[in-house]
């Protein structure tokens, strides 16, 4: 299965009906990796009628193999599993007439080899015409009840929707019916396929193509196709000192989008809001001088502004790469006037166009990137022309949480230094074979590590340490070399270092014979100062990590702490945080939270020698940018805290940007800058961003389940908590408003 499809709820519930229910002995055990979503989950199920099992081992001969994620097919090799006369069940996004000839001939070869019985279904197309979304698992269940003969098909079907109701008892009738529609739309869609020759024209794929070099090919590569376990620690010796290369999620090519955004060049307005709220840099926007060798169909539009006279704009999608969450879509403001339901984006079936983009993002990226010093920085449109540095992350489709990360990479990248708390960010982030973190076409990029979740804040601050350290013996060791390096170029990076100085630098050192000069080499990329971020989530910042982010508050030094906010611990099963709402439900809340969440930012104003900033991209990305910029330029501590909307909430993610300007609107997240800058100028060291609560906060609960469970379960008890809720709301915003100096009736 794919990650976040249910693959492995479903099989939990099917062991748990033919072992508890059934009368089997069974035993299931769940492979996958720290992903969030989108990586490949292997269920193992035994079990047997008459003999017990003595002893938990996984299965190497299956009777039954399925695949529920078509790009899989060429990708891994499933079948060497499946033992003789199994049976094959694969989820096929095409007509059943095609699916035999769409296999790759190494997997004809071995269905007919092994006389495999192969059964086809378009699970995702009975998914999306049953209102289950994404979501596969239970039309997936049937089928594997059908075919397999476990048990009587009435029996295991009366007991899928047994389960059914069971378990999304909490999500309301609509889900339970959704999915019992799902279950009987399985059952008329699922074809036998018979086997022809074997003569297809596709082929298996290796993990990592040819070009990708060697350690790339022999280790992520076998890792990447689910071998790791085979390679010997020898082959490990080129990341010995524990490092791992970058710029590698590139080589994926995952294929998880059931729909891509479909981009008209004559409707766009050029705004960059698209790329701005991809949260997996598969949206990406450039200019170019001409694009005269460009494949047939490849877009572009005249560019408008004055900043790149005659250059040509493009809005170029990484098809292979894309979840397709359908937010660049929501956020696209260019509509057509006759028909407003046609935007400069729209989501069109994948199928449609994947095999025309692969050339047209092949030939995209082969363009220059932007001179960055001829772009705005200070304008969506100008910060989403420059490269992201973070890219094709193994988050959830449509994460709140990445944009900000993609955002940084953009404007700091080349020189930023990032200590990651466990959580979400440190699986999408730093997560083995690959990593979403790159380079530029100089060889820079974000360096990225992770200590541990309790003590990030102080792990950062050593880093900030370190690279003060290096950098000040890097100009000290400058200065007592000027005479033998020149000090025309000694100054040039006293003043301005940039990474093709500190190769001039280098290439001079070379021929410097003395200890001062070898250790310069060493150390020269230390010259460009380093921006340090120290990133995590609210269970980290609000909970278990607070003592050394406290600490940080009160350092003084020049770090960045990112605090995306999910309001719950996602990552490792939803408990509440400190940062949980009032009327939510969460593990070790699940009647709804009682109390008010902290008040971080109030917390780290009160320093008052800390910039602070709250912002959530999808309420005003205008506001996010420039609390960016505002942190980063501070010469101290900042303190950014970003609303991070979540699968956990649960909502549909496409609507992520609406969610989060209801959150602003009826005040839950309130949007603030506190600079003390702007205490030399005389004002008020607090902006607040966003206007007063203009909606109800019981608009913002009602769309999440999270907050309808709680509802349901006791509506008295949800009634108290809303009007606490509200209240809390009014509450903060009037003490905001008397540091603000606002005065209202």
């Amino acid at each position: 299965g794919l990650g976040s499809d249910g693959t492995v709820g479903a099989n939990k519930n099917s062991i748990k009906i033919i072992a508890e229910d059934g009368g089997f002995f069974g035993q299931a055990y769940f492979v996958y990796d720290s992903k969030k979503s989108g990586a490949m989950t292997a269920s193992h199920l035994r079990f047997c009628k008459e003999c017990s099992i003595r002893a938990p081992y996984l299965i190497t001969t299956a009777s039954f193999v399925a695949c529920h994620h078509w790009p899989f097919i060429d990708r891994v090799d499933m079948l060497k599993y499946a033992a003789k006369n199994a049976v094959f069940l694969i989820n096929a996004p095409m007509d059943k007439e095609k699916v035999w000839d769409e296999l790759p001939i190494q997997v004809q070869q071995q269905i007919i080899d092994k006389n495999i019985k192969l059964y086809a279904i378009d699970a995702v197309d009975v998914a999306e015409k049953t209102g289950m979304g994404r979501r596969i698992n239970t039309i997936m269940q049937v089928c594997f009840f059908a075919i397999s003969g476990v048990l009587p098909r009435d029996e295991a079907i009366a007991q899928i929707k047994d389960s059914i109701r069971e378990t999304y008892s909490r999500k309301g009738e609509e889900v339970i019916q959704s999915n019992f529609a799902a279950v009987d739309a399985a059952l008329a869609n699922l074809h036998e396929i018979k086997p022809g020759k074997a003569d297809s024209k596709v082929n298996m794929l290796p993990g990592m193509p040819d070009n990708s070099g060697e350690f790339l090919r022999n280790v992520t590569g076998k890792i990447a196709e689910g071998l790791g376990d085979t390679l010997p620690v020898s082959a490990f010796l080129p990341v010995a000192d524990g490092t791992w290369p970058t710029a590698t999620t590139m080589y994926e090519k995952r294929c998880i989008a059931v729909s891509l955004p479909v981009w008209d060049e004559k409707l766009c307005i050029q705004c960059g809001k698209c790329a701005m709220v991809c949260p997996h840099a598969t949206v990406r926007t450039k200019v170019a001088k001409n694009v005269d060798g460009a494949p047939a169909g490849f877009k572009s539009a005249d560019y408008k502004g004055k900043e790149f006279p005659g250059y040509k704009y493009i809005v170029q999608i990484a098809p292979e790469d894309c979840t397709g969450c359908a937010l660049c879509a929501e956020v696209c403001p260019a509509k057509d006037k006759a028909n407003p339901k046609h935007k400069a984006l729209d989501m069109e079936h994948v199928d449609i166009h994947l095999e025309k983009q692969r050339p047209n993002f092949d030939y995209f990226l082969s363009l220059p990137e932007v001179d960055r010093s001829k772009v705005n920085v200070d304008t969506i449109k100008g910060s989403q022309l420059l490269q992201p540095l973070f890219e094709f992350s193994g988050a959830c489709a449509g994460c709140g949480e990445t944009p900000y990360l993609k955002l940084a990479t953009q404007l700091f990248g080349d020189r930023m230094v990032i200590a990651n708390a466990t959580g979400c960010s440190s699986i999408y982030g730093g997560n083995l074979p690959t990593t979403p973190f790159c380079k530029n076409p100089l060889g820079q990029g974000p360096v990225w590590a992770n200590s541990l979740f309790e003590d990030n804040a102080e792990f950062g601050l050593g880093l900030r340490y370190s690279a003060d350290f290096l950098y000040d013996q890097g100009r000290g060791l400058l200065k007592s070399l000027s005479g033998k390096i020149g000090d025309v170029l000694v100054k040039k990076l006293m003043d301005n270092p940039t990474k093709p100085l500190v190769d001039e630098l280098r290439s001079k050192l070379k021929n410097v014979n003395s200890e001062e000069a070898r250790r310069l080499s060493v150390i020269a990329d230390n010259l460009i100062p380093r921006s340090v971020w120290i990133v995590g989530g609210d269970g980290w910042a609000y909970d278990i990590g607070y003592g050394g982010l406290d600490h940080i508050l009160h350092c003084g030094r020049n770090v960045n702490i990112l605090v995306m906010d999910t309001g719950v611990y996602s990552n490792t099963g939803g408990q509440q945080s400190k940062a949980t709402p009032i009327g939510a439900s969460a593990k070790f809340a699940i009647a709804g939270r009682e109390l008010a969440s902290k008040d971080l930012g109030a917390i780290a104003m009160v320093n008052q020698k800390v910039y602070v900033a709250s912002v959530a991209f999808g309420a005003s990305d205008t506001q996010t940018l420039k609390a960016f910029n505002e942190a980063e330029s501070y010469n101290g501590v900042s303190l950014i805290l970003a609303y991070s909307h979540c699968i956990a909430h649960g909502f549909d993610l496409s609507k992520g940007l609406d969610h989060q300007k209801l959150a602003v609107e009826t005040g839950l997240w309130p949007l603030y800058r506190f600079d003390p800058r702007m205490k030399a100028q005389d004002k008020p060291l607090l902006q607040l961003d966003s206007k007063a609560p203009s909606r109800p906060v019981i608009e913002f609960l009602e769309k999440e389940s999270r907050f309808r469970s709680v509802r349901d379960l006791d509506p008295k008890r949800f009634e108290m908590l809303m009007q606490k809720n509200q209240q809390e709301i009014y509450d903060r915003r009037k003490y905001y408003e008397r540091i603000a100096g606002i005065t209202t009736e």
